[in-house]
């Protein structure tokens, strides 16, 4: 009996000390794991603390609503589409590339956006791609932008004002306009393009500048035509000088 007692226990230590090695060997190989194909909906990618530092994901699982990223609330109301995310390293979103295409009754619509934000801001940068098709009309703009925004921006105090001007837009349309335009002087909220590289919905191919309204000063381009222009704009858009001047 005792020699059997002996054997039982002996067999149970053996037993647990090659389960336990057989486990921590699968989990510790030397070398990265490889593989040639792999399916996945959504990857995180993330800092040794946890903090994330880039998502890529499909449309499901685009991160909206009351998703919460390294302690910060997403935006909540941004469409769900598949692409990527990037966050510096006191893990603020700081861009994106984002795409989306599909059919429409009459047409389709397309587009493409890659992005970079001021901190804890919104984009300053953007590569920029429009298609759309109604009917027989193709609307077609492919851009790289670069934007102005507000110095006192951040994007959790944005946020809450989107919610209160969307608010008022419902309630009193009036009310709304001055309480932008206040937040707006204060440079809580804002921005403008300044620079744009790239091709219009009217077709036209060329280099467009911009003041610190967002409003057009000068455009150095080549028409639907073909013909080669260089317009200048007063402060309230209007056309002032022309080359070549065809009137």
């Amino acid at each position: 009996m005792k020699r059997e007692l002996v054997f039982l226990r002996t067999f149970a230590i053996a037993t647990a000390v090659g389960t336990i090695l057989l486990s921590t060997s699968a989990f510790k190989k030397n070398g990265n794991q490889k593989f040639s194909e792999i399916d996945v909906e959504r990857i995180n990618i993330i800092e040794k603390d946890g903090t994330v530092k880039m998502i890529i994901t499909n449309v499901d699982k685009f991160p909206n609503g009351n998703t919460i990223i390294n302690g910060r609330k997403t935006n909540e109301t941004r469409k769900k589409r598949s692409g990527m995310l990037f966050f510096n390293e006191d893990g603020i979103e700081c861009g994106g590339f984002i795409y989306d295409g599909e059919k429409k009754e009459n047409g389709h619509s397309s587009g493409l956006s890659l992005t970079y934000d001021q901190y804890n801001g919104d984009q300053v940068m953007q590569l920029l791609n429009q298609d759309y098709q109604e009917g027989d009309k193709r609307f077609v703009s492919t851009s790289l932008v670069f934007n102005d925004r507000p110095a006192k921006e951040t994007q959790e105090q944005s946020a809450e004002i989107s919610k209160e001007l969307e608010a008022l837009r419902k309630e009193d349309p009036q009310l709304m306009q001055k309480k932008y335009k206040e937040y707006q002087e204060q440079g809580l909220i804002g921005g403008a393009p300044r620079v744009m590289l790239g091709k219009t919905r009217s077709q036209n191919n060329g280099l467009f500048l911009f003041d610190d309204k967002g409003m057009p000063k000068a455009m150095f381009y080549v028409d639907k035509n073909n013909n080669a222009k260089l317009d200048f704009f007063d402060d309230k858009g209007e056309v002032i000088a022309s080359f070549p001047n065809n009137k």
